[in-house]
């Protein structure tokens, strides 16, 4: 089971002015495609953007504080942001996790097509995904 880090996503109201501040005070690229695999939008409208510094990703959300209940799962990705991790093994990730008690969210390939994406809380609450991409999808 290896993971490496993939992606931060960020939640805000604002998410025009932090795609813009990211790519003016950093020089990060815009990502235009990324927003093209999302899916499961009757649940989440928010508007999203994607930014990159060629290596790492940056996931920019509007918060919406009720999308965990709205699909029936009790970890939230877009109330706080979120850190994410990508592996080549989702489920020996999962039976990882179940064998050290650890409670998470499988939200399968909703949110991103292709990405098959679990969601957990480390100790102090911060939201933590973990995605496969699927064998015959696209990154």
């Amino acid at each position: 089971m290896k993971v490496r880090l993939h992606h931060i996503n960020l939640s805000s109201t604002q998410v025009p002015e932090m795609r813009r501040f990211y790519m003016e005070a950093l020089g990060l690229a815009d990502l235009p495609g990324r927003g093209a695999a999302r899916q499961g939008q009757e649940f989440y409208s928010g508007e999203t953007g994607f930014v990159t510094d060629g290596s790492m990703e940056f996931h920019l959300s509007q918060k919406d504080h009720l999308l965990g209940a709205k699909i029936g799962q009790h970890v939230n990705p877009v109330d706080r942001g979120h850190i994410a991790f990508r592996t080549d093994d989702i489920e020996a990730v999962k039976k990882h996790l179940k064998e050290k008690g650890i409670f998470f969210s499988d939200y399968g390939v909703w949110g991103m097509a292709g990405w098959s994406q679990i969601f957990f809380y480390d100790p102090a609450g911060n939201v933590i995904e973990v995605h496969q991409v699927m064998p015959g999808s696209q990154d």
